[in-house]
């Protein structure tokens, strides 16, 4: 019920400050476990997503910003749970597999950091080696706009990228490398190109 109403108070929120508009959510089929791998523009990225979303969802963050209580507090509220960056963490691992095998969301932004494609210009493979895990479906999510308040914030649900194929309990990184680069495509392929 707290979660209910939490997410509903963010929606109203977000909604007034960001004037937040969703496209495609119909790509997203009740029952069905989601990896969604949007990018990551804003400290806002996380609240605006899991509000915005219909169905609800299991959010991956650093664990460097679950040191303050209050953020400690609201993660646990809107289903968002720590991992450790640049390392393996078995923990968090383990966590997103059993939400995707209880049909749940798992929502994760594979560049790492905000704006890292354009830091890095490649994404991490933590979402491809979940997905090859479980063999569950991929929906790339392209969040626009400035942020800035009052101005609008768009999100793009594209349609789901299928990988099953790819399914092993040990994954080869040649595989994580094909997976992580149709997903950069999906949500970047045009600024990619604009930027060569």
């Amino acid at each position: 019920m707290v979660r209910v109403f939490v997410k509903f108070c963010v929606r109203i929120f977000t909604l007034f400050l960001f004037r937040v508009k969703t496209y495609g959510q119909e790509n997203i089929e009740s029952g069905k476990p989601y990896i969604l791998c949007a990018n990551h523009v804003s400290n806002w990225d996380p609240p605006i997503l899991y509000s915005a979303t219909k169905r609800e969802m299991y959010i991956m963050a650093k664990e460097e910003l679950f040191k303050n209580k209050f953020i400690y507090w609201f993660a646990k509220k809107m289903n968002i749970f720590p991992v450790k960056r640049g390392k393996q963490d078995i923990e968090s691992i383990k966590k997103s597999l059993k939400v995707l095998n209880e049909n749940k969301i798992l929502s994760i932004f594979p560049e790492g950091t905000r704006n890292g494609i354009k830091k890095n210009g490649k994404i991490q493979n933590g979402p491809s080696y979940l997905c090859a895990r479980s063999g569950v479906d991929v929906i790339p999510v392209k969040i626009e706009g400035s942020f800035k308040p009052f101005t609008k914030v768009k999100l793009y649900y594209g349609k789901p990228l299928n990988f099953s194929k790819y399914q092993s309990k040990k994954p080869e990184k040649e595989i994580l490398d094909l997976i992580s680069n149709e997903i950069t495509e999906a949500i970047w392929g045009k600024e990619i190109e604009n930027a060569k």
